[in-house]
């Protein structure tokens, strides 16, 4: 489903569209991999700290599925779709220029016109059938969340093979998913150096680490000829959350349901299309409005949501190419200076609202928040503004509902200033480590 335009495929080195930490807006809110019962701190087995390398070169691939840009299993597939319900459909798998696999359109498609229509019987959701009852019913018995659940019942149907009503479906998964679970700590420290994404991507592995530890230790140990280590390892959970991350869906329609959905996961990402997947109650299947026309042989695509470069490598593990999404942006960091005679006082006002003497605000193609601006306005604010201080911090905040929009004209080339003061300290950090490196 992610477009194919790997990192390694654009720049090796760490951009200022990479310069991101969990985004202060907008956030998206991935869910808690742990399971309800698993005591915490988790011990993990291994560490992302391992420098013993665990890349593609060394990673034991799993035995199902087929290379990244294969078609070898696409007819069979689209064969499988149709014969289990999927209706005619106006596009194909082909190889694409952007996400080396993708659907094309096989005739004209107008703008506006819905497409897909991928019936409920072919969702893989927590409530699918598994192959295997005794697995299910397990994990069912120890309350395990939909994700661990969903991650675990990937590899029992692509371990059970053609005796698994989705053999067809796993056969043309990839081998190996874009994913960041399959860099190594070295490569999250180099190629992400300087950039908090770089520690959520940490986290995101531990998270996977953790996750299959806890299903190990309280699960897969007590009932070892339901869930044998030869198919139930970390290397398999790699692939089944790498799997997951990129491809599971959450559709609005129904509630918020999350679910793997065969042949609408085909369909790559661009910045310049807002259609996104969602069921449709009046059809009863998942459907796409187009917002542009395609000609035969064009590649169709969806939106994965606006989403930065950063959270699109955390997520699909690929960035577009440079300049190409207005959803990009950086994390600028800003900071009181503690020489400034009403620190306390502006800290003070800071902390009542949440905030600290150090925050970080999403700097767009398209321009800045007004809490930015609120913040860089308390920044250069003088002693006879002390009774405004209160009422700035707010306006900084991002929880607060008071008005945003102040203005205040006596200091605002000052605080323009201070944030391009701010942006060029930034940059001046990430040219030092671009030479260090």
């Amino acid at each position: 489903m992610a477009e194919a335009s790997r990192i390694f495929h654009s720049t090796l080195f760490p951009t200022l569209s990479l310069q991101l930490s969990k985004p202060c807006y907008n956030s998206h809110v991935y869910p808690s991999l742990s399971l309800k019962k698993a005591p915490r701190p988790v011990q993990c087995s291994v560490s992302t700290s391992e420098t013993k390398s665990t890349s593609s070169n060394a990673t034991q691939e799993v035995p199902w599925g087929c290379d990244i840009d294969s078609l070898e299993n696409a007819e069979a597939l689209q064969k499988w779709l149709s014969d289990s319900g999927l209706p005619p459909q106006k596009m194909a798998i082909d190889k694409v220029a952007v996400g080396e696999r993708g659907l094309v359109a096989l005739k004209n498609v107008r703008k506006g016109e819905k497409l897909l229509f991928v019936p409920p019987s072919l969702f893989i959701t927590a409530d699918s059938e598994w192959s295997s009852p005794e697995a299910g019913q397990v994990l069912k018995q120890y309350s395990v969340p939909d994700w661990p659940l969903l991650a675990t019942y990937l590899i029992s149907e692509a371990s059970a093979q053609k005796s698994s009503r989705w053999c067809n479906y796993i056969s043309a998964l990839p081998r190996q998913p874009y994913s960041l679970l399959y860099w190594t700590r070295a490569e999250l420290d180099r190629y992400l150096e300087a950039s908090q994404i770089r520690q959520r991507a940490i986290e995101r592995v531990t998270d996977v680490i953790g996750t299959y530890n806890d299903l190990r230790l309280r699960i897969f140990s007590k009932y070892p000829d339901i869930f044998p280590e030869e198919v139930f390892n970390m290397e398999t959970f790699r692939w089944s959350f790498g799997i997951l991350f990129s491809r599971l869906v959450r559709l609005p329609s129904m509630d918020g349901k999350v679910a793997l959905v065969p042949w609408a996961d085909m369909l790559n990402h661009s910045c310049e299309v807002e259609t996104f997947l969602d069921y449709d109650k009046s059809s009863q299947g998942v459907v796409f409005t187009t917002d542009r026309a395609y000609q035969p042989g064009e590649q169709v695509f969806i939106s994965y949501g606006k989403k930065s470069n950063g959270e699109l490598l955390l997520s699909y593990g690929f960035v577009p190419k440079e300049g190409t999404n207005p959803s990009d942006l950086v994390e600028l960091p800003l900071s009181l200076k503690k020489s400034d005679r009403c620190y306390k006082e502006k800290l003070e006002a800071l902390k009542k609202h949440g905030l600290s003497a150090s925050q970080c605000y999403p700097i767009q193609i398209t321009g800045w928040p007004l809490e930015l601006m609120a913040y860089a306005y308390l920044a250069v604010s003088h002693p006879s503004m002390s009774k405004q201080f209160d009422e700035i911090a707010a306006a900084a905040s991002n929880k607060s509902t008071i008005k945003k929009d102040l203005r205040y004209p006596d200091i605002e080339e000052k605080a323009l200033q201070f944030i391009l003061d701010s942006c060029e300290s930034s940059i001046s950090k990430q040219v030092a480590l671009w030479i260090w490196m």
